[in-house]
């Protein structure tokens, strides 16, 4: 029996609110699974960032000379690369799985009433996992190297990085469900999320991008996630004050993606048990 919701995206999350003990369940079984087999498991989720850290610093800081800002250290350039990082791979990892999360569980919608809206959200919640993972990393790295963030950073962290999570919760929801008809998004997900690397200011930062390239800037200001990476850079590396208008723009882009993945899923989720 298929289930219909006819849902916007605060009743799916009034959903999702009562049904806390599914979502949980499924979070879980999708961090299990992401380490299923391995030798290593869980901690992988520390290694892969800290294996593409070095590659990239490597290339960046010292074979290019790259910096964020005048008298900066290889420490302060990898701690600026390294919240960059994570935040990408969230996206990434986001755009390039969330198009599979419901043709990969047929049964599901097909055989028994369940809520399928889970699923994009309790794979969304693994990856927001590993990502605190690796977050609690960056913290570790800054203490050791004598860099420790302020209280009022650590405090800004949350403002900054709810956005982001609206974020890929509707973008999971809307590609999720876009994924169902069109099988070939799949096909793409690799060239976007390089796209979103090169445009997200993982390796420069806002004000380089200004002053030498105005052009690229009027295009790339309209990422959410390059705000997101500077805003956070600025609260809890750089101890500079957190602008509030790209803060608020995050929010607004954030909400808008939640409310349109949200309603894409509503509309198209009737017709998943015929397609799949």
């Amino acid at each position: 029996m298929q289930c219909v919701y006819r849902m916007s995206a605060p009743s799916l999350l009034q959903t999702l609110t009562r049904r806390h003990d599914l979502w949980w369940q499924f979070t879980v079984r999708a961090v299990e699974m992401r380490h299923r087999g391995s030798y290593l498991g869980v901690l992988w989720t520390v290694l892969n960032p800290l294996l593409m850290l070095a590659m990239y610093v490597t290339v960046f800081s010292l074979v290019f000379k790259n910096h964020f800002r005048m008298g900066e250290t290889p420490v302060d350039y990898a701690l600026a690369v390294f919240i960059g990082l994570i935040l990408f791979h969230t996206t990434a990892e986001t755009i390039g799985a969330a198009p599979t999360y419901i043709i990969a569980s047929p049964n599901l919608v097909k055989k028994v009433v369940f809520p399928v809206e889970v699923l994009p959200i309790a794979n969304t919640s693994a990856l927001w996992f590993h990502f605190f993972i690796s977050f609690s990393l960056l913290l570790v790295a800054a203490l050791a190297f004598n860099r420790p963030p302020s209280l009022s950073g650590l405090l800004w962290m949350p403002v900054i990085l709810v956005p982001h999570v609206l974020f890929t919760i509707g973008l999971a929801w809307f590609l999720s469900a876009l994924g169902v008809f069109f099988r070939d998004i799949s096909q793409l997900v690799a060239f976007l999320s390089t796209v979103v690397m090169w445009t997200s200011g993982v390796f420069f930062s806002k004000a380089n991008i200004i002053a030498q390239s105005p052009l690229a800037w009027r295009i790339l200001k309209w990422n959410p996630l390059l705000e997101t990476i500077e805003l956070s850079r600025h609260a809890l590396l750089w101890d500079q004050p957190v602008e509030l208008k790209p803060l608020l723009y995050t929010w607004v882009f954030g909400v808008a993606v939640l409310l349109l993945g949200g309603w894409s899923f509503k509309k198209l989720q009737p017709a998943f048990a015929d397609v799949i």
